[in-house]
């Protein structure tokens, strides 16, 4: 019976044994009671294994969050403008099959994660192109360089490129905001609604495990997550509602929601638009106004895809975007 005990003991505290267990349980731990740091440790981890340092710049009293991978060369650098509620890191998926010699910075764009927040700044597609100047401004980033942006961000980046043409040498859309559309999508419909008072919940601004499903249907085309995810994503988010609310008011409002489209035609640089088919955020029908609008576009649309392009198809969509900096010599062919 001793002997039974003794290696039973010696089993238990196996150095092997234990430098196995203390992980899973650290992780198990995370897993079911703080799924929210579970998600952070994700995104820390892809940003370890993909080499991209953070960094804050700051110019007066604002701060400037962002990610960087690789240097400044002769060549242009890409700067990352993310989605509506998102931050630097929703590009990682993507990152990771984009050529490893391009130089990149991710930016969290105002009010959101390391970024300043101030609840009386303008959160409209042009305010924040101004505040997109002022990071890049406040970072020299003296040569000209091309811009990829999702979303809201893909909206911001049409924006910022008709604005400040001198700084930009190619631009990536992607489900861009701003636009006017032939058909109304799930999304919009659902704006209409809260704008005409009716009360229900905002797809895009969930608050609880359920609602977030809701949002990954609305968003995606065939993508599901595990019921932790779910409320790690309820868990990162509520804090932050109340500004989406207000970041989506701006939006919405008079003086941003079409403001793509009456600045397009003042963009002059060679335009990338990838956009799912299935997207019930933002019509893919739009596409054809920035067709029309744009004079150097180039269309890539995907099938079985919808609003969360990089999500959902993260090595099509690098491929797309390392096809299109080769047709403009960003990189070698």
């Amino acid at each position: 019976m001793e002997s039974v005990y003794e290696s039973a003991l010696a089993v238990s505290l196996d150095p092997m044994m234990l430098s196995l267990a203390v992980p899973l349980l650290v992780f198990a731990y995370y897993w079911f009671f703080q799924p929210s740091a579970f998600l952070y440790f994700h995104n820390w981890y892809w940003r370890t294994q993909l080499g991209l340092q953070v960094y804050t710049v700051r110019d007066g009293s604002y701060n400037f969050c962002y990610s960087e991978l690789g240097r400044p060369s002769a060549r242009p650098s890409l700067l990352f403008l993310h989605a509506f509620s998102a931050n630097k890191d929703m590009w990682l998926p993507m990152l990771r099959y984009l050529p490893k010699s391009l130089h990149i910075i991710c930016v969290d764009l105002p009010g959101h994660e390391g970024t300043t927040r101030i609840p009386t700044d303008d959160y409209s597609l042009q305010g924040q192109a101004g505040r997109v100047h002022q990071f890049v401004q406040a970072l020299e980033l003296h040569h000209k360089f091309h811009v990829v942006g999702m979303s809201m961000g893909g909206g911001v980046a049409g924006v910022y490129a008709a604005t400040y043409p001198e700084h930009v040498c190619g631009l990536t859309l992607i489900c861009p905001a701003g636009l006017c559309s032939a058909k109304e999508s799930c999304f919009v419909k659902e704006l209409r609604r809260m704008e005409a008072g009716i009360p229900g919940p905002i797809s895009l601004i969930p608050e609880s495990p359920a609602e977030v499903r809701r949002m990954l249907e609305l968003c995606t085309f065939r993508f599901k997550l595990p019921q932790q995810i779910l409320q790690g994503m309820v868990d990162v988010r509520k804090d932050h509602n109340a500004f989406y609310l207000q970041l989506l008011l701006a939006l919405s409002s008079e003086s941003s929601r079409y403001r793509l489209q009456e600045v397009m035609e003042a963009i002059p640089v060679p335009t990338q638009v990838v956009w799912g088919l299935h997207d019930q955020v933002l019509d893919v029908s739009a596409v054809e106004e920035l067709k029309r609008g744009v004079r150097n576009c180039r269309v890539d649309l995907l099938e079985n895809c919808g609003h969360t392009v990089t999500l959902e198809r993260p090595r099509k969509s690098a491929n797309l975007i390392a096809s299109f900096l080769r047709s403009l010599g960003t990189l070698p062919a």
